[in-house]
């Protein structure tokens, strides 16, 4: 009931901590000491174009920073400029080939050099070479050039009509990195620039001063950060690793530290942890799925490591009838009753926020064990030796079920071996790491998008509210490789021409209902074609400590975006 409270309750508290901090809280910079943050999938960078990990791209939005983003309710809002460019307001081309972003004056890099257009017009090319493997390449989908007719003014023009053209550098995942600090970081250089990447000088209310990689980083306010009355702490420990569990309780129970990210717990141990009395969970639903994703490739070792990103058919997952009784095998509704509780609703889909685009094309609330037998036997997946497993042309029907480390992620795995193996498919079940598994080091074998397994289960979400750029990691050139430095987000190596001709009509749609139709259909392609299973609608859980005023969960953007407002209230109650 506690944990329901906060979910309902989340908007209401948001607003009442920035009430609180606009009606009694104003004075200098650094007032209120430290604030300490946990966030227990550690960050491993903090350039987001070098990494598709969550717990990447919002370390490091402490320090950098994109021109607009999104709000709590997911209203775009000006950042670093002026005013949101429209047509109406002559910032969008009637045409709608151009969009001209105007840069607030007197903005400052923390080293105190001045933040004009040439660094903006520098990170999209830092991002679009070639060899760069960058993350966020959709982002720029369709982006012909960016121009700079002065300081202050960005002018993005496109390929043809762009009714979205709120790609490039708008939300966490495409801030704006400095051209003067990573002039030489070009290209296949981009990974090797370790003093950059793991402290890059920004716009945001922090500046790193230590940085370990999977572990600590520490940071300072920053001195030349546009308003002199934030951050209101001088200073921030930003602490990575461990599990959910101790994330909870150092900030609920033992009162450690101030904020814990994604407490990807049950529902009773948060209820349980409140108890505690020294902070509360927070919540909210956005887009975020947990899910199982399907490799479409052939992972089998012997092929060596480049040969594994090759797109070609495995020995049976890409076979409809396969992927859809393993999917028909899973009862959604327990998981979600043993994984979050309130914080969970059973999904079909991939992209089930907002509700516009959240397609009911797919029913999947009810487990039909028998039905997904029936529908193997009749593919002809059958046990011809009586050993309870299935053979695909003689081959055993066994896969590697791949996660990241968490109680519940590892429940669910437990939960849905036993259901595959009721259906004949058996399953090898691996967890790593969660900081080496949302890494994104071309060097590891280990992370999610390098994916050598044949299933792999994890959740991500996109900023804003328009899934244009997010549908768009199902294109088939974003798929993960070592011509990439193994970034994309098309992680399971997806392909369907129809898929990309859809996603390109997306992009030149104007209409609201005609946006989010093509949405819905992209969605239901993923889905029917075999891209992934989904399991999970998740909500948003952190905590923070009482004595912590002024946040704002953000489920629409990175959740520490309003860090400039946070600050001390001295209540612990």
């Amino acid at each position: 009931m506690k944990l329901k409270t906060a979910l309902m309750g989340a908007v209401a508290t948001a607003a009442l901590g920035q009430m609180a901090y606009a009606d009694a809280h104003e004075g200098e910079r650094g007032r209120d000491g430290e604030v300490k943050i946990i966030y227990w999938q550690a960050p491993s960078i903090l350039n987001p174009f070098l990494s598709g990990g969550t717990k990447d791209i919002e370390a490091a939005s402490l320090v950098i920073e994109p021109l607009a983003r999104y709000n709590e309710t997911g209203e775009l809002t000006a950042w670093l400029v002026d005013e949101i460019p429209t047509v109406s307001n002559g910032g969008v081309s009637e045409d709608l080939t151009s969009i001209t972003w105007k840069i607030t004056e007197g903005l400052k890099w923390s080293d105190g050099s001045a933040f004009t257009s040439a660094d903006v017009a520098f990170t999209y090319e830092y991002c679009t070479d070639p060899e760069s493997g960058c993350a966020q390449l959709t982002k720029f989908d369709g982006v012909s050039s960016v121009e700079t007719p002065d300081d202050l003014t960005v002018v993005v023009n496109f390929e043809g009509p762009t009714p979205f053209p709120y790609g490039p550098f708008v939300g966490g995942e495409s801030p704006i990195l400095q051209a003067a600090q990573f002039a030489d970081c070009m290209g296949a250089k981009a990974p090797e620039c370790t003093d950059e990447n793991f402290g890059p000088i920004g716009t945001g209310p922090f500046v790193v001063t230590d940085f370990r990689t999977n572990d600590v980083i520490q940071m300072v306010a920053n001195e030349n950060y546009r308003d002199a009355s934030k951050p209101a702490f001088a200073s921030v420990t930003f602490k990575g690793g461990g599990d959910a569990t101790a994330a909870g309780r150092a900030v609920m129970e033992t009162g450690e530290f101030d904020y814990a990210w994604n407490l990807q717990l049950a529902p009773d141990v948060i209820a349980t942890m409140q108890e505690g009395g020294l902070g509360t969970p927070v919540a909210g639903f956005g887009p975020l799925v947990e899910r199982i994703m399907l490799n479409n490739t052939n992972p089998d070792p012997s092929l060596g490591d480049d040969q594994r990103s090759v797109v070609r058919p495995h020995p049976f997952l890409g076979d409809p009838a396969v992927y859809k009784a393993m999917s028909m095998a899973i009862d959604r509704p327990l998981l979600v009753e043993v994984g979050y509780g309130q914080a969970g609703k059973v999904t079909c889909n991939w992209v089930p926020a907002p509700a516009a685009v959240n397609s009911d094309t797919f029913t999947c609330d009810v487990q039909d064990i028998a039905g997904a037998n029936a529908m193997l036997d009749e593919a002809g997946y059958l046990d011809t030796d009586g050993d309870g497993v299935r053979e695909a042309n003689g081959v055993p029907m066994q896969i590697l079920y791949q996660t990241s480390t968490n109680a519940v992620r590892q429940d669910f795995q437990a939960l849905i071996k036993e259901w595959w193996s009721e259906i004949g498919i058996e399953a090898e079940l691996r967890n790593i790491d969660a900081s080496v598994f949302f890494g994104g080091d071309p060097g590891s074998p280990d992370t999610f998008q390098k994916f050598y397994a044949d299933v792999e289960m994890y959740a991500n979400t996109f900023n804003g509210t328009d899934p244009q750029a997010y549908l768009g990691n199902g294109l088939c050139d974003k798929a993960p490789s070592p011509a990439t430095q193994w970034q994309g987000e098309n992680i399971s190596r997806f392909c369907d021409p129809a898929y990309d001709q859809l996603h390109a009509q997306l992009t030149a749609t104007a209409d609201a209902d005609e946006r989010a139709a093509i949405a819905r259909q992209l969605n239901d392609l993923m889905v029917e074609q075999g891209g992934m299973i989904p399991l999970v609608h998740r909500g948003r859980l952190s905590a923070h400590a009482n004595s912590l005023g002024g946040v704002n969960l953000n489920v629409w953007d990175s959740e520490l975006w309003n860090i400039a407002d946070w600050y001390r209230t001295g209540d612990n109650r």
